[in-house]
């Protein structure tokens, strides 16, 4: 009974947030304000009977709250890592005869949760095992945590808070500058869990899965961790997936969560065995470092020997050198690979790597090459003090906890060739026939010094038609894209320039703030971009900065000079999908691309982003029927799955032809 009403709890929740959002930000309702009321209230009932209140149920507001830092505190009992084991025969020894619970070892942020008369008290980070950070204000804003709980005796619960990939991969598709993203999930959690505003927090869809209930005031679970399992999902929490085996079942069951990692959304790096006999557990005591009572099992990578050929050192437009491992082709996951990225100075030390060393490489997540091992570590790769493309003078920095490499020449041309490959791009100023290589000759020439040079290029004519890969009708074609990108808009140019952490979605919310003057946009201050939505600190300090530097301005106003900028006539009434969101997928009939909707979407205030999460407000699809993913989630989270026409008269937006 109690496990229907929490489903109930849930449903509740989630159709009375949705009646929420679209009558008050989308002026719109859903339902009349008697349903809604009789649905309010019977969840109020429901709360009241179970004891259960979700963070994000209607009836409660959390407050967002800013600390300057956050405080510490000592844990009741200490957090003990794991001793940790690969063979799959060595967790079936393990068990020695005794039953046991296996579950996903997640990989996210360790958090102890504390209740006291029904209420979350306190939320403690892992920290060093002895010693965690308060984090009772985010924890509060955390997607699935139970604020309120029936049990009212203290009770003191250890989860993992996670980040899901699909949202992990939705906030990094907002980022348009790929050195800005997130580089995982795990330290988007740890940097989410630990934030000092919990607004940002609430932001992020931490999510949190118990795994471990440390004490239940004068509650009996018969000895047994599947009853504290069970026990905890009727107080509302989601619990880690698991599953109770024996020596007789623990390789099939192994099996089944190898199976489901290819497609499971919540990050995990191996399993967890405990022995459900909680006693047995706890007499086995402890070893210097591990408890006993549970083990680790990591899966297995595939490794491959192979030798180090060299070090190839590759220069980014903002000038960060990374070093790059080139070695002998092995096949790893069923493709062949050559090369890895060794990410900086610190790591590259930490392997001691040199030319014709001996090297273990796989693949991280199955998916991106790295090296393992150093098996000789003859340590003679020198770093270099020039840049390799321009020869000008590099110095190594340091970078949070790392060092790296980077080229302090401003005018390199490694920086000058990835400037001017952004600029050419498709969401800049979309000019075909120039690839990074084609550019590199022509900087190599003197054929462009800045970004007003390529609307010159007809002045060498006759040295392009005759370069290899050219000819009169390359030319034609070029010249006719570089004339054609003349007409262009504000957003893309100020995303072509380049400048630090400025994507795709910050240029145009920084040209809709400023009314599309330029001017503006030049002069104002880090105080006032920093007041704009969804612009930080950092941003606005690197747009402020790079708009003072008299040189980019030069450039600027020599470019201006060679474009026809449009500026947009905002029509009364036409921010209509203000605060809505969208997710557009497959083929569509009525525009060029997906990008020419979404330019539509967001020019009505509307936003478009990479995944269907609860808060999208519809799936754009004209294949309504598909069971590709998004449709999948979408119905999971019930939201509408709109026909390219369906959305179209839904919001009423007008199409030519």
């Amino acid at each position: 009974m109690q496990s229907e009403s929490l489903e109930r709890i849930k449903y509740l929740v989630d159709v009375l947030n949705k009646a929420s959002r679209a009558y008050y930000a989308e002026d719109r309702e859903i339902m009349s304000n008697l349903e809604y009321d009789a649905l309010y209230d019977e969840l109020q009932t429901l709360e009241q009977e179970t004891g259960v209140v979700l963070t994000n149920s209607p009836t409660i507001s959390v407050g967002y709250e800013a600390v300057e830092e956050l405080p510490k505190e000592r844990h009741v009992s200490p957090m003990l890592s794991l001793g940790k084991t690969k063979s799959r025969e060595e967790l079936r020894e393990w068990l020695q005869g005794n039953p046991a619970i296996l579950s996903w070892k997640l990989d996210g942020l360790t958090v102890v949760l504390t209740y006291h008369d029904g209420k979350l008290a306190k939320a403690l980070t892992r920290g060093n095992g002895e010693i965690g950070e308060v984090v009772t204000n985010n924890a509060r804003t955390f997607k699935n945590v139970p604020l309120n709980i029936p049990f009212t005796g203290e009770l003191v619960v250890r989860g993992e808070a996670v980040i899901t990939y699909s949202d992990f991969e939705r906030m990094n598709a907002e980022i348009e500058d790929a050195e800005a993203r997130y580089k995982n999930p795990r330290n988007l959690c740890s940097g989410s869990v630990r934030q000092l505003n919990n607004e940002i927090t609430a932001k992020r869809n931490v999510r949190f899965y118990a795994y471990s209930l440390i004490s239940a005031e004068n509650t009996d679970f018969h000895n047994s961790q599947e009853e504290q399992f069970e026990f905890l999902q009727k107080q509302g929490f989601e619990v880690v997936e698991h599953y109770l085996v024996t020596e007789e079942n623990i390789l099939d069951t192994i099996a089944l969560f190898e199976k489901k990692i290819e497609s499971y959304d919540i990050p995990s790096d191996g399993l967890v065995l405990s022995y459900d006999d909680i006693a047995y557990g706890r007499s086995l005591g402890r070893t210097a470092k591990f408890p006993r009572h549970s083990i680790a099992f990591k899966w297995a990578d595939e490794l491959r020997e192979t030798t180090l050929k060299e070090i190839e050192w590759s220069a980014s437009r903002t000038g960060l050198i990374n070093p790059v491992a080139i070695f002998e082709p092995v096949e790893l996951e069923g493709t062949t690979v050559s090369r890895a990225s060794v990410h900086n100075i610190s790591i590259m030390r930490g392997l001691k790597l040199g030319i014709g060393d001996h090297i273990t490489v796989y693949k991280a997540n199955m998916i991106i090459p790295q090296i393992a091992e150093n098996l000789t570590c003859s340590d003679n790769v020198e770093i270099p003090k020039v840049c390799p493309v321009c020869g000008g003078p590099t110095e190594i920095r340091q970078v949070g906890e790392a060092q790296s490499l980077y080229c302090i020449n401003e005018k390199c041309a490694a920086k000058r060739i990835k400037a001017f490959t952004l600029f050419v791009s498709r969401d800049a100023m979309n000019i075909d026939g120039l690839s990074e290589a084609t550019l590199e000759k022509f900087v190599d020439m003197g054929f462009i010094h800045e970004y007003a040079d390529l609307y010159h290029l007809d002045r060498y004519r006759d040295t392009i038609v005759e370069m290899e890969g050219f000819g009169e009708k390359s030319y034609g074609n070029l010249m006719d894209s570089i004339n054609a990108s003349r007409k262009t808009t504000l957003p893309r140019v100020i995303y072509g320039l380049g400048i630090a952490n400025i994507g795709v979605a910050n240029a145009k919310m920084l040209c809709r703030y400023f009314e599309y003057d330029l001017e503006r946009m030049q002069s104002a201050d880090v105080e006032t971009l920093s007041t704009i939505e969804g612009v930080g600190e950092v941003i606005a300090s690197a747009f402020a900065e790079y708009m003072r530097d008299k040189d980019n301005l030069q450039k600027i106003a020599h470019l201006m000079a060679e474009l026809q900028v449009e500026v947009p006539v905002a029509e009364e009434g036409s921010r209509t999908l203000s605060g809505l969101n969208f997710v557009i997928t497959g083929s569509l009939n009525h525009f060029a691309n997906r990008g020419d909707l979404k330019d539509i979407i967001e020019a009505k205030g509307g936003k478009v982003t990479g995944s269907v999460t609860g808060k999208t407000t519809a799936l754009i699809n004209n294949d309504v029927t598909s069971t590709s993913s998004k449709n999948k989630k979408a119905k999971e989270l019930g939201v509408p799955v709109l026909s390219e026409d369906e959305f179209l008269a839904e919001y009423g937006i007008p199409v030519e032809g």
